[in-house]
């Protein structure tokens, strides 16, 4: 354990939420009050990390890198290894085997007693705010400095600042039972920020939040990376919020890492199948008709069924109009939608063409598969309605 504060298991952290930080035993962190710069180098390292319980594994030669500045998105189904990963990441656990380097020091041999260093370069943001119901919001957001010995003047100013740039600079002398879900985690957010970390990880940020407040939270994220250039490493199993949010994404499926690479290339072109029902790619796009009567081989007489992925410039282009104009075929929409991820647009299209034999088909796959990110045959249909 080290401190009452989040840093020991969260299950545990329930049995001193109501004692008073006086009260506690653990010892206090040196600290130098302003960290050293980061360098300029990854984060976060990850190399060839296992974990496994009894015969469960939950980490299977897990290799990652987290670069200086960005939002990561890890998302993965419940049992995927999220939890398990963050706890390493934060030296709560330790692998089987692998290394873990945080500014540049692998912690997986480090001692317990020289963890609390490492920890004060990390921020952390939990699902369920873990505030200390007995402390104002102004003494919650003070609680990491007070523990690291930072003088009180120097506390209070760096309380106001926090509290001014997370938006609650009115609710100072206010206990957690009368703020909402998402002032708590505003102030979670502000505790989290107040030893300078390097590194923010969030585990689950958003998901006891209401939609409006999800993304309010988001947004202040979005600012806080802005701002202050801080790395934040975001665990989730909501594919929405990557998509509001992240720079990257990686995908996680038992203990694995299925996918990864930019949010929007992600998006716009999933490539595991498991990432592709994250995000929704499902036939219920189609209208019914067409959805149920979809054959892998074609007929006489039958419609080709394509999907179209489109993404940055491309996806703002007449893509279907410079088609029927150079092929001079005529291509019925069948579904459409745009997207943003971050700040990139990401399009998708379910189009139709009418008898579509084989030499049809060829002409006009060649054809897209030079102007769109992913393209997808659906199979064939005797009737569009």
């Amino acid at each position: 354990m080290t401190c009452c504060i989040g840093w020991m298991d969260p299950h545990l952290l329930a049995l001193f939420e109501d004692l008073p930080c006086d009260d506690c035993t653990l010892e206090t962190i040196p600290s130098a009050h302003l960290p050293p710069p980061v360098s300029d180098g990854p984060v976060v390292r990850v190399g060839n990390v296992s974990k496994a319980y009894g015969r469960v594994t939950a980490l299977d030669n897990v290799t990652f890198e987290v670069r200086r500045g960005e939002i990561l998105g890890i998302i993965g189904r419940s049992g995927a290894g999220k939890s398990t990963l963050i706890r390493c990441l934060n030296g709560l656990e330790k692998p089987d085997r692998g290394r873990i380097e945080v500014l540049g020091q692998d912690i997986v041999p480090l001692p317990e007693s020289a963890l609390p260093a490492v920890r004060g370069r990390i921020g952390m943001v939990f699902q369920h705010f873990n505030l200390l119901s007995a402390k104002t919001v102004e003494e919650n957001v003070a609680l990491p400095l007070k523990i690291a010995g930072v003088p009180e003047a120097e506390r209070r100013a760096r309380v106001r600042e926090l509290l001014a740039l997370v938006g609650l600079s009115d609710k100072a002398a206010v206990y957690p039972a009368k703020l909402s879900g998402g002032q708590k985690q505003r102030v979670g957010i502000a505790r989290a920020l107040a030893a300078h970390p390097a590194l923010l990880l969030c585990d689950e940020a958003t998901s006891a939040l209401d939609p409006e407040t999800t993304l309010s939270i988001l947004d202040l994220l979005r600012d806080i990376n802005a701002r202050l250039g801080l790395t934040i490493v975001l665990i989730t199993h909501e594919m929405s919020v990557v998509r509001q949010i992240a720079d990257r994404v990686i995908v996680m499926d038992q203990g694995a890492i299925l996918e990864e690479g930019e949010a929007w290339r992600v998006f716009s072109a999933p490539e595991a199948e498991l990432t592709q029902r994250l995000i929704g790619r499902r036939a219920e796009e189609l209208p019914g008709a067409v959805r149920n009567g979809l054959q892998s081989d074609w007929a006489k007489g039958a419609h080709l069924v394509l999907r179209l992925q489109l993404s940055g410039e491309a996806a703002h282009s007449p893509v279907l109009a410079e088609m029927t104009r150079d092929l001079d075929v005529l291509p019925v929409l069948l579904h459409a939608a745009i997207d943003h991820v971050r700040d990139h647009a990401v399009a998708s299209f379910v189009v139709a063409f009418s008898d579509a034999g084989e030499t049809l088909a060829r002409r006009v796959g060649d054809y897209l598969a030079a102007r769109v990110s992913r393209l997808e045959v659906l199979g064939y249909v005797s009737q569009l309605a």
